[in-house]
């Protein structure tokens, strides 16, 4: 949404963009788990609504996973201990 929306850009096609970052050693693609779905309606403490955040968000939790960011909102809530942060 954000590249389609000209709020960032790629050099090359997002799709390109994604194919490439995939093929990349130590990267993979998870699945949205039932579980992880769920726990996006559900995180703790005081998160704001959008639900590709809150998806980010609950899928690194579920995965014990740091999340890279450079998202205000997300490396605040990740200040409450909630979430593991590596802020860029």
């Amino acid at each position: 949404m954000l590249e389609a929306k000209g709020r960032i850009s790629f050099p090359i096609t997002c799709s390109d963009w994604v194919n490439q970052t995939l093929s990349a050693p130590g990267i993979s693609l998870v699945p949205l788990l039932p579980e992880i779905a769920i726990e996006s309606s559900r995180l703790p403490g005081v998160f704001h609504g959008d639900p590709a955040d809150r998806i980010l968000v609950a899928s690194a939790r579920n995965l014990g996973a740091s999340l890279v960011t450079d998202d205000s909102k997300i490396k605040e809530y990740g200040k409450d201990g909630h979430v593991r942060i590596i802020s860029v």
